[in-house]
């Protein structure tokens, strides 16, 4: 699909695989959210003990979970309202027993980031009868990351439906992240690669979704694809579909901010993220904008925000080392083929110098209004030396395409990412 896709209509369902070769997840389209729900819930995966993990601010500021039980009525078993941002894993166990006894065959979650995360943990811990902080502490990482780390552990078996109110991509894939209560450290849980079951498409519902999130997140997406073109670990399909989904996420995301009420731009946004998501699916190795960015949610930083204020400063310097120069300069290429980031270039003015590729993503992720300095999310210099620990532990940080193992280096991407550094 291009850019100048059809216009959107609800009416008809299309849903497809996310993915060429999985049959997991799937991509339903066309149908308002409520009435998607219980038509797989009544067709291909039927389910009458339906557990909803739904956000906070959907089920006390909008009627989104009341139309969703007006609708499953007597289907559902159990509800739970809110996780906190990062997935706290306190938390996740708290869900784990409001819903064990419950006898689900079903979990439905409304809303995006967080409680995405903690139902796909929610799941593996129901799978693998973990009750417990100290059992998810066996389920999380690798064998390497993680001596603790069972190795009979059990598949997911229950179904997955996600209805996402953001572009951050979580919901299309079996890792999930959660947040542990001492160190504040990032953990990663890979679900047996069992992916959610299916993806439900709405975005009359992502209307609702605070301008700030729906940006940024689709920065997040953005990241995905920048990350997965720059590594020299990549592989044709990922890189075909990185090409695909960036030009989608630029001009969606800029028309989303002209016209914030546009279904249109908002599904654009959202076919691009499943292509963003296919990239990073099909098993490249993504750099040190996630793995940072990991470390920075547990202090409070969203996703999204992450991403707005790491991936120029990583760009930058990756091409500073001469680590990636001709994919950079083809991503850069590929984003200044649109004439909106042309413009959004050509009013920065021009020094006689052709911009890279951080300077063009700069231009975008400005004129959407997000954060680019760490001082405008709450992180000071003196948390530098603490992040760069917490960083040298992510599965990402050494697949940089400047590899990276000392903590200096990360200090150093911190400070291209502080207010008043040279950028350059």
């Amino acid at each position: 699909m291009s850019a100048a896709q059809a216009p959107f209509a609800f009416g008809t369902e299309l849903c497809r695989p996310a993915y060429q070769g999985s049959a997991t997840p799937r991509v339903s389209s066309g149908l308002r959210y409520p009435e998607a729900v219980l038509a797989h819930c009544q067709r291909d995966m039927p389910s009458s003990r339906i557990f909803v993990i739904c956000s906070k601010s959907l089920a006390t500021k909008t009627d989104a979970l009341q139309r969703l039980q007006k609708i499953l009525g007597h289907r559902i078993a159990g509800v739970r309202v809110g996780i906190s941002s990062h997935t706290p894993l306190a938390e996740v166990v708290e869900t784990v027993d409001e819903s064990r006894d419950l006898d689900i065959d079903c979990i439905v979650t409304l809303g995006a980031g967080s409680i995405t995360d903690a139902a796909k943990i929610v799941r593996l811990a129901l799978a693998n009868s973990v009750s417990t902080l100290d059992g998810l502490d066996t389920l999380w990482g690798t064998a390497e990351s993680n001596s603790r780390l069972r190795r009979d552990m059990a598949k997911p078996a229950i179904p997955l439906i996600h209805i996402p109110t953001s572009l951050s991509g979580g919901e299309y894939q079996a890792i999930a992240g959660g947040t542990e209560a001492h160190g504040h450290a990032k953990r990663t849980f890979f679900c047996c690669g069992a992916n959610p079951d299916l993806v439900i498409q709405d975005p009359e519902l992502c209307l609702t979704t605070p301008a700030w999130v729906w940006l940024s997140t689709g920065i997040r997406s953005v990241d995905h694809c920048v990350e997965t073109l720059c590594s020299l670990l990549s592989n044709d399909e990922g890189d075909e579909r990185a090409r695909v989904a960036l030009p989608k996420l630029v001009s969606g995301l800029l028309r989303c901010a002209s016209e914030p009420d546009s279904l249109d731009a908002r599904h654009l946004c959202q076919q691009g993220v499943v292509d963003a998501m296919a990239a990073v699916s099909s098993g490249v190795p993504l750099g040190a904008s996630h793995a940072i960015g990991h470390q920075l949610g547990p202090l409070g930083v969203g996703h999204g925000e992450t991403s707005c204020i790491l991936l120029p400063a990583v760009c930058k310097y990756n091409l500073a080392r001469n680590a990636n120069v001709e994919r950079q300069t083809a991503v850069r290429d590929l984003l200044l083929r649109q004439e909106e980031v042309q413009r959004l270039v050509g009013q920065r003015g021009s020094s006689g110098e052709v911009p890279d590729l951080g300077d063009v993503l700069d231009a975008i992720i400005s004129a959407l209004g997000m954060p680019r300095y760490l001082e405008d999310v709450g992180i000071e210099r003196h948390q530098f030396a603490a992040l760069a620990r917490n960083s040298l532990e992510d599965i990402w940080i050494r697949t940089n395409a400047v590899c990276i193992t000392e903590e200096a280096q990360v200090v150093e991407i911190l400070n291209l990412c502080s207010r008043g550094e040279k950028r350059a």
